[in-house]
């Protein structure tokens, strides 16, 4: 289930902002966490961590650029994290509705953040979607 494997690559992308040397082994623990044992929600997670692995200086700055004046620093990592997956959606995942990538960073937030990220999360990628 995609649902999963966002979550799943939220937990790897958040660890990834305090420790850039994220194993494959500690990636396959969390896939068996979230339950992803099917290959194509494997492949999923995967593809988004490495889509934001590859592209996270250009994604952080198109974030810094629809946050209006918030450096990428003085975002909330887990809600920094929840954009990146969001923005790699968005940018290289030609299969999946902006809308979709929308909704289910909206309902990461609801779930892992404060009750206001999803209100910021949606104002930035609105801003990134409607350039």
């Amino acid at each position: 289930m995609r649902t999963n494997a966002r979550e799943a690559a939220l937990n790897i992308i958040f660890a990834q902002q305090f420790n850039t040397d994220c194993t494959d082994a500690f990636k396959r623990r969390v896939y068996k966490q979230f339950g992803l044992e099917k290959d194509d929600d494997i492949l999923f997670a995967a593809d988004l961590v490495a889509a934001v692995e590859e592209h996270r200086d250009e994604l952080i700055s198109k974030i810094e650029a629809a946050s209006h004046h918030y450096l990428a620093n003085r975002i909330n990592p887990t809600d920094k994290s929840i954009l990146l997956i969001a923005m790699a959606e968005i940018c290289y995942f030609d299969d999946i509705p902006p809308v979709v990538s929308v909704s289910e960073a909206a309902w990461l937030a609801r779930k892992y953040s404060t009750e206001t990220s999803a209100d910021f999360g949606n104002g930035v990628l609105a801003g990134v979607i409607n350039k």
